[in-house]
């Protein structure tokens, strides 16, 4: 039997399509620069390693814990404050904080500072996703939104390859330090565009207005959530798909140079082409997919990212055990692909199973599991695991140690996805109930 699809009112959009499709491409345009900010770090880790002597260890807590466990927890009383005040003040606010910490990042002296710097970048950068999740769900009706929010997480793939291309040249042709600054800048400037052209929706618009816009705290959505399995399964699932994500994102340029002597030029070239074409391709897919199937029958936004998980570690294998690098990048297409398929999925059934007054701080709970468990632990855990197969593998430890990561955080997410389908349609009803 199938689960029924979320209902929608039958109305006009509140703004024109071409005042929407701006507000969107404004946003995804912020959501590229933090992740060019947050991933340029993954192809200078190497000279960082080098200069300061730090061990793979230290590498992944600069990379990943240092500024997922800020980005996370942080993200709750932002995301409060976007449920109760201008979105778009929060956003350009958060986004001029973590572009002038990107470019300090350049002035560090030692592991302390690299790691200060970079857990305000964190900070600043907890503003950004939940306010954009709630305005980019009351510019679209309910069957629209997972489309819009793959579309939204365009910036990923765009910003994530970016932020090779980019930090890899100058790394080549100038430094790693002059690296940062020269992303971190521009940052402050696109900030003012953001203060100045972005318009705020009605909150709830497409479910009739929210009802109750000040009086529900983090702890209500919390106790509103913990009734929800389906939430859960789509939070651990998408937690480990940003596990293995990340801790690949900062691992793989280490692997390529360490493994098959790449330069940075090269490998970043590369692998940002992989980005803009495969990972694009999969991300808007997993929305495309969810919305064309979803409308009859929800448990299908859950089975894309189940489905293409299992696809991809075939391919993971391949990447990771041939000799030949480029075959092995040439290996990682369709596991990139299958890995943003969840994106547009999970974000948008997170924001489809909250009555609208809690849809920012819904945003910051998903993405609390997703960074502390996946941006907080997956670099950590590969560079833990990489020192301790060291002794037997050496310069090699790199390998195996993200083989199994991605090919168990994979996996495991599919498993958790599919739980999500036995109860998503339940859940859907009690929000409607509450709505």
């Amino acid at each position: 039997m199938s689960a029924p699809a979320p209902a929608v009112i039958p109305r006009e959009s509140e703004f024109s399509p071409g005042r929407t499709r701006y507000s969107v491409a404004l946003l995804i345009t912020v959501y590229t620069f933090a992740f060019i900010d947050r991933n340029i770090v993954n192809v200078l880790l190497q000279p960082i390693s080098l200069e300061f002597g730090l061990t793979d260890t230290q590498l992944g807590f600069f990379s990943g814990t240092a500024f997922g466990i800020f980005y996370a927890t942080l993200g709750l009383p932002i995301a409060w404050a976007a449920d109760r005040v201008p979105r778009k003040r929060i956003i350009g606010a958060a986004l001029a904080f973590w572009s002038v910490l990107t470019a300090m990042q350049g002035l560090a002296t030692g592991f302390v500072s690299l790691a200060l710097t970079r857990i305000f970048v964190g900070v600043g950068e907890a503003g950004c996703s939940p306010p954009a999740h709630s305005i980019i769900s009351d510019l679209h009706s309910p069957e629209r939104r997972a489309r819009a929010l793959a579309v939204y997480a365009f910036g990923i793939p765009i910003g994530g390859s970016l932020g090779l291309l980019i930090g890899g040249w100058m790394r080549e042709l100038f430094g790693w330090r002059e690296a940062f600054m020269v992303v971190g800048i521009p940052g402050v400037a696109l900030s003012l565009i953001v203060f100045a052209t972005l318009r705020e929706p009605k909150r709830g618009y497409w479910e009739g207005g929210a009802r109750n816009p000040a009086g529900t705290s983090i702890a209500d959505v919390f106790r509103f959530l913990a009734r929800l399995p389906s939430f859960w399964h789509l939070a651990f699932a998408g937690s480990l798909h940003a596990f293995y994500g990340y801790g690949a994102a900062a691992f793989n340029p280490v692997f390529f140079e360490r493994s098959h002597g790449m330069g940075p030029g090269e490998y970043s070239t590369i692998a940002a082409g992989i980005g803009l074409t495969a990972g694009l391709l999969g991300t808007y897919l997993g929305g495309w997919l969810g919305d064309r199937y979803g409308a009859r029958d929800v448990r299908s936004y859950p089975f894309v990212p189940a489905i293409g998980s299992l696809i991809g570690i075939p391919f993971v294998f391949a990447a990771y055990l041939v000799s030949d690098a480029r075959l092995a990048l040439v290996s990682l297409l369709v596991p990139s692909a299958a890995a943003g398929l969840y994106l547009g999925p999970t974000f948008a059934m997170t924001q489809a199973i909250v009555p609208p007054h809690m849809r920012a701080q819904a945003a910051a709970v998903l993405l609390l599991v997703l960074n502390l468990i996946g941006l907080g632990l997956g670099p950590q855990f590969v560079g833990l695991l990489s020192d301790q197969l060291k002794p037997a593998y050496g310069v090699e430890s790199v390998r195996y140690a993200l083989l199994f990561t991605i090919a168990t955080g994979a996996g495991w997410s599919s498993i958790h996805y599919w739980r999500a389908s036995t109860t998503l349609g339940r859940d859907l009803e009690a929000q409607k109930a509450l709505a």
